[in-house]
């Protein structure tokens, strides 16, 4: 009874496993954009001990930044600096 409802068909192996077809048409439909940047990552959810010692990461290191000289002044062409 049952051999009614199963066609040969089934029983045979699958022959195609992958295919990419009209993929790049329907990618293309409303256009590929590129990644939005200069969003902020959300914090939400996020351990919060983590994010307490981040912002406090992120304020040290802004006073390094500010505290360290400046050595992008321009030299002479020729100069070394090693040689005093």
């Amino acid at each position: 009874a049952c051999s009614r409802f199963h066609s040969q068909d089934s029983r045979m192996a699958k022959s195609k496993n992958h295919t990419n077809h009209n993929q790049n048409y329907k990618a293309h439909r409303n256009g590929i954009k590129r990644p939005k940047f200069g969003t902020k990552v959300s914090t939400k959810g996020m351990d919060p001990k983590f994010i307490r010692n981040q912002k406090h990461a992120k304020k040290g290191m802004k006073r390094a930044e500010a505290k360290k000289p400046n050595h992008t002044k321009q030299r002479a062409p020729g100069t070394d600096h090693y040689a005093q």
